[in-house]
């Protein structure tokens, strides 16, 4: 069967854009060059960062290399490796491939070569030996930027025929546009793991945020994280009964919006937030731009708007009689309506200077008492289920 080599390029480039990682992409091309080729096998080895070496990353065929991923590997110094890495093209042909036979043929012929360059001759043998270990006939080279990304080696085919020149063009063809795609998909994965680290420092920011404004008045120290824990517990709890419509990482952006949610009482002065007795209305009136001052320090990180949405109206009430804005129902935010009902209950259940704790018997029934007004009666619902099943006592 005669095998149209620049439709199955095209094909196979298509593919290649759509998938982000190098060992899926390098399965897929392995797959389709063993069949469509009918090798005996084929296998990669690609240059490791971390490990400085060039490493057996798949292989494929029904008698490929039964050595699993990652324990065959060569170092940039063996012969295999270091013919493409010094380029010593009088040993290639004229695609830039090093061919077995070829091999063959220098180690009979260049005896005048070998006498100038002593080392020549052992770095031959080595990599016909090297060639031989993998039962390899083809090596392409795969290079970006002038460097070596790695080796294709490709068997002799299952017929035993000689490979064509179309197929030979096919072969050097479809590694330069693996190149390019395994280079796309290490930048995209380290671009994934850069921002990852990123969003794990942004978290432990958060944190230390959260650790920084309860440490501002010993009567609420552990607050945050109590309110965050119980926000996500009631978050988890309305997804498990489908009460909520959600799009995005809900529990995630639910976790910074609990643990940022009092970040504006950094803004509020000392004197207010140590006072034992009852607050002014003044002094009210101040403590209530908590909200407001908060949202307002975080308003730069703009990807977080829904956090920043949940800072500043964590104090509205499920009526409209709260503040900054006195929103009501569902212009709340739903991360805002959690976080209000988790807020009270840890407020409820903790002492203060002007009062005692209330039980956590006493803390429900106010939640019961003013659901659909304070609270969104949903929220109150999954704290009442959780409290009865004996996660919150």
């Amino acid at each position: 069967m005669t095998i149209d080599y620049k439709k199955e390029l095209e094909t196979a480039a298509k593919n290649m854009i759509l998938i982000h990682r190098p060992a899926t992409l390098l399965r897929l091309v392995l797959r389709m060059t063993v069949r469509k080729a009918r090798l005996k096998h084929a296998a990669v080895l690609l240059y490791d960062r971390k490990k400085n070496s060039y490493v057996l990353t798949d292989s494929k065929g029904e008698q490929g290399l039964k050595i699993p991923a990652g324990y065959a590997r060569l170092d940039p110094h063996s012969g295999l490796i270091k013919f493409f890495r010094e380029k010593k093209n009088f040993i290639l042909n004229k695609e830039g491939i090093l061919e077995f036979s070829g091999i063959e043929r220098s180690l009979k012929n260049r005896s005048q070569l070998f006498r100038k360059d002593k080392l020549l001759k052992t770095y031959l043998q080595e990599t016909k030996y090297q060639m031989q270990l993998f039962d390899v006939y083809l090596c392409i080279p795969s290079y970006y930027q002038g460097v070596l990304l790695g080796l294709f080696l490709l068997s002799e085919k299952i017929s035993g025929q000689p490979f064509t020149k179309e197929e030979v063009n096919f072969f050097v063809a479809l590694t330069h546009d693996v190149t390019m795609a395994i280079r796309n998909a290490q930048l995209f994965e380290d671009l994934q793991s850069e921002l990852e680290r990123n969003h794990r420092l942004f978290i432990q920011t958060a944190e230390a945020l959260a650790s920084a404004i309860d440490a501002k008045d010993h009567y609420t120290h552990g607050h945050t994280e109590r309110v965050t824990q119980l926000s996500l517990a009631l978050g988890q709890e309305l997804l498990k009964k489908r009460k909520i419509r959600v799009k995005g990482n809900f529990l995630e952006t639910l976790k910074v919006s609990s643990l940022l949610h009092d970040i504006g009482k950094i803004g509020i002065p000392d004197t207010i937030l140590y006072k034992k007795d009852l607050l002014t209305v003044e002094e009210r009136r101040q403590m209530e731009e908590h909200p407001v001052i908060g949202s307002t320090i975080i308003a730069p990180l703009q990807e977080l708007s829904e956090a920043i949405a949940a800072v500043n109206q964590h104090h509205e009430n499920f009526d409209g009689t709260g503040y900054p804005k006195g929103l009501k129902k569902d212009d709340i935010n739903i991360y805002a309506r959690i976080i209000r009902v988790a807020d009270a209950f840890d407020a409820m259940t903790s002492d203060r200077p002007y009062r005692k704790a209330l039980s956590v018997k006493q803390a429900f029934d106010e939640l019961r008492q003013y659901s659909g007004t304070q609270f969104d009666p949903t929220v109150v619902k999954a704290a009442i289920d959780i409290y009865h099943r004996g996660e919150i006592q």
